[in-house]
């Protein structure tokens, strides 16, 4: 069922509660000190706009420890976001008392060397669960009686736009982008220097160009390239990416994603390596 849905890409999580407005670097988590009452009176209040770090997962009395950076954010206008060790994830989500009700919504579509984690949480996420709030933890449990264990603190700083280097997810055009073809999945990159340069990979060729954040844009130059021939979804790729290079960029820096937008509409998200977060 996970793999059925999971049919767009992980673009534009703002409807999804996980992206504010465009060209900032915010921090992430929630001072919300209602969260930290318990009893079930007003727990969708304390449920939502908090960062809750997945800590385990337990199905069929086996539990898994979640990966490093693993997390899932309830915003406050029905939908829900966040990122499941190796993928971008989005849902729908309606919160009633201790009830949420989980529908299975945008996702990237990285290439990972082992998915059985991210599964088997997509599958428990799916559908109606039973929310256990106390303090800064949280306990979700589906009619199974698998149970995915949450913790609201502390917040895991967010990566700096420069020095990490950012693997792309998804290129296209607001709600119409998708995740990056199967042959160039992981392999594109941007890393942004300090000294006002970026370099990467734009899926076949290498690229350097100076590129200068400022107040919430990039400034980006004449990108230079190297001169590998590139066929067919590698040479899509690349083309998208360079109009990234087209003036100047709009960005944002959420969780651990980034979000750049060209001059022409052109949407790029992209993640932060492991390493980075």
């Amino acid at each position: 069922m996970y793999k059925q849905r999971v049919t767009q890409t992980l673009t534009v999580l703002a409807a999804a509660g996980l992206l504010a407005a465009c060209g900032s670097e915010s921090g992430s988590g929630a001072a919300d000190g209602s969260r930290r009452d318990s009893g079930s009176d007003g727990s969708g209040a304390r449920l939502t706009g908090v960062r809750w770090n997945i800590e385990s997962l337990t199905v069929d009395g086996k539990k898994q420890q979640a990966p490093s950076g693993t997390y899932v954010r309830l915003g406050g206008k029905g939908g829900a976001g966040g990122h499941f060790g190796c993928n971008g994830y989005g849902a729908d989500v309606s919160v009633r008392g201790d009830t949420v009700r989980f529908k299975p919504g945008v996702h990237t579509q990285m290439a990972c060397d082992d998915l059985d984690f991210e599964q088997s949480l997509a599958r428990t996420l799916d559908g109606k669960l039973k929310a256990d709030v106390a303090d800064d933890r949280l306990t979700l449990t589906n009619a199974q009686g698998d149970t995915i264990a949450l913790t609201s603190g502390p917040a895991i700083p967010e990566p700096p736009l420069q020095g990490t280097t950012w693997t792309v997810d998804s290129v296209g055009r607001d709600d119409t982008a998708r995740p990056l073809p199967k042959q160039v999945a992981g392999k594109a990159r941007l890393v942004f220097g300090k000294d006002g340069t970026v370099r990467g990979n734009l899926g076949c060729n290498d690229v350097t160009a100076k590129a200068e954040p400022r107040d919430g844009k990039i400034v980006f130059g004449t990108p230079k390239t190297t001169r590998m021939l590139c066929q067919g979804a590698k040479a899509k790729t690349e083309r998208d990416l360079l109009k990234l290079f087209d003036g100047t960029a709009r960005y944002e820096v959420k969780d651990d994603s980034l979000t750049l937008t060209a001059q022409d509409g052109t949407v790029v998200t992209a993640g932060a390596a492991q390493q980075d977060r």
